[in-house]
């Protein structure tokens, strides 16, 4: 059980920090030829960065809002589920830290759909590392968060 509870601990920790990746590198789509890329915040072009000039600001702001709520949410989660292994009574489960993990899933779900069906297809471009990496952090923030629900300590 101990090494159960250290191994979600570890892909925890793993995921709030791939979570601050994507959200913060400027990666999330890359043209073709490597010249240029465009991430949340910023557009690199041969290692000048600007500002976004997007047509739809109003998508692009909730994809911020949502991905940083998904890392406030993951690091809250986290925080929880560190208080309710000290403090928590044998036999309960951790469903506290389960739902504010399940919160940050739908958060990242939320983000990443809206990214996707805004701005990730435009033609000479392919997905950067930071759209991968937040892809697998919500596959990781759900699965985190159902063991959480299902786990009991022991």
């Amino acid at each position: 059980m101990l090494v159960l509870l250290a191994g979600i601990f570890v892909v925890h920790i793993a995921t709030v920090v791939m979570l601050f990746v994507s959200t913060i590198a400027n990666v999330w789509v890359v043209k073709n030829d490597g010249s240029s890329s465009q991430g949340l915040w910023k557009n690199c072009t041969n290692g000048s960065c600007d500002d976004l000039s997007y047509s739809g600001e109003d998508a692009l702001k909730s994809v911020q809002a949502f991905m940083i709520l998904s890392i406030i949410f993951s690091v809250l989660a986290l925080v929880v589920f560190i208080f309710q292994l000290f403090t928590m009574e044998k036999g309960n489960r951790f469903f506290l830290s389960g739902a504010t993990m399940l919160v940050c899933w739908l958060c990242v779900l939320i983000g990443v759909s809206i990214y996707t069906n805004r701005y990730a297809h435009p033609s000479g471009y392919h997905h950067g590392y930071s759209f991968i990496l937040a892809w697998i952090c919500f596959c990781f923030s759900f699965i985190i968060g159902v063991l959480y629900l299902v786990l009991r300590k022991k």
